[in-house]
């Protein structure tokens, strides 16, 4: 029988090995939702929550509730815009970054 790791676990270990990696990951969720891939952002962006805060301190520094955290950033989650701005604000603070964003011309 192959054993498996949780990936939250995996996650979580890398950011504490490799704290880069959770920039990586937060460049990851900002570069989607500016894409479009709303979904797939919010379910990258809980990882670096994670593994660096929790949902419970992301709660008490965007006063908003850890269970209306937990769902904004589900699969189904729909935050409004001041919620994610609260919420990549304190993942900025948090890993000392800053978020810049550049545009690439499309082509057809």
């Amino acid at each position: 029988m192959t054993l498996t790791r949780n990936f939250k676990h995996t996650v979580v270990e890398r950011v504490e090995r490799d704290p880069a990696f959770a920039k990586v990951l937060l460049d990851e969720a900002a570069t989607l939702f500016l894409n479009g891939e709303t979904e797939t952002a919010r379910l990258i962006l809980r990882d670096p929550v994670n593994a660096t805060f929790g949902f419970e301190q992301l709660a008490e520094i965007t006063d908003k509730p850890s269970k209306s955290l937990h769902r904004m950033l589900s699969s189904k989650g729909n935050p409004n815009m001041d919620n994610l701005a609260a919420i990549f604000g304190a993942m900025r603070q948090r890993l000392g970054v800053g978020l810049e964003v550049h545009a690439v011309e499309a082509h057809v």
